[in-house]
């Protein structure tokens, strides 16, 4: 296990959409320190950064772009500082999504997201949409970072990886298995939210902040 302090502060990115409040409790719940950034510059005062993503993809890239974060966070995940994606956070990660395919200043129907990894985020095709509530994360066999277990969902769509080694759990909804978390290096992220899953989120948590 690596060695962590509870001391530490843990930055949770404001963008002025996100789920701030549920993520600082966890982590207070686990007795770290939270802290907001909504400032490129607060960056490099956390040790560990969480993206607590909600909102649509195209305006919450736009508001990253407006405040110049973007390219900051793909300059702190290029430098080995400890990242967490939820859900659409961990969205952004990919190099475009169906989510503004309608919009006519949306490139090649696709918003661009941070392209971090190479890969889409597509649209549910089958079942009820979006998707709400829990449903079951089996670990692949390559990653035993997330025990197998039941955590809470919130989404229409999830990315689609074209590097498959980089995914650490799967999900099935509908018709659909779906890469529900990938972990590289030093980048987990995940479709679910761990802050509202219960007893096997917050473990989950507590596993990233004291062993990424």
């Amino acid at each position: 296990m690596a060695g962590f302090s509870r001391s530490e502060k843990i930055g949770i990115i404001d963008y002025g959409a996100g789920n701030i409040g549920s993520v600082s409790n966890a982590i207070r719940y686990l007795g770290f320190t939270p802290f907001i950034i909504d400032k490129p510059e607060l960056l490099d005062k956390a040790s560990k950064v969480i993206f607590p993503g909600v909102g649509a993809f195209g305006s919450v890239m736009a508001m990253l772009k407006t405040k110049e974060m973007d390219k900051a966070l793909m300059g702190l995940i290029s430098e080995g500082k400890p990242f967490l994606g939820i859900c659409l956070g961990y969205q952004i990660l990919f190099e475009r999504s169906e989510e503004t395919k309608n919009l006519s200043s949306a490139p090649l129907d696709r918003e661009k997201g941070l392209g971090v990894f190479e890969g889409d985020v597509v649209r549910f095709n089958s079942g009820k949409i979006p998707q709400i509530g829990w449903n079951e994360v089996v670990p692949t066999p390559s990653s035993d970072f997330i025990p197998k277990d039941f955590y809470y969902f919130v989404n229409s769509y999830y990315p689609v990886p074209r590097d498959r080694s980089i995914i650490a759990g799967k999900t099935q909804y509908g018709s659909v298995t779906f890469a529900s978390a990938i972990k590289s290096e030093n980048v987990f992220a995940t479709q679910f939210h761990p802050e509202k899953s219960g007893i096997p989120g917050l473990l989950l948590l507590k596993r990233w902040l004291t062993q990424c």
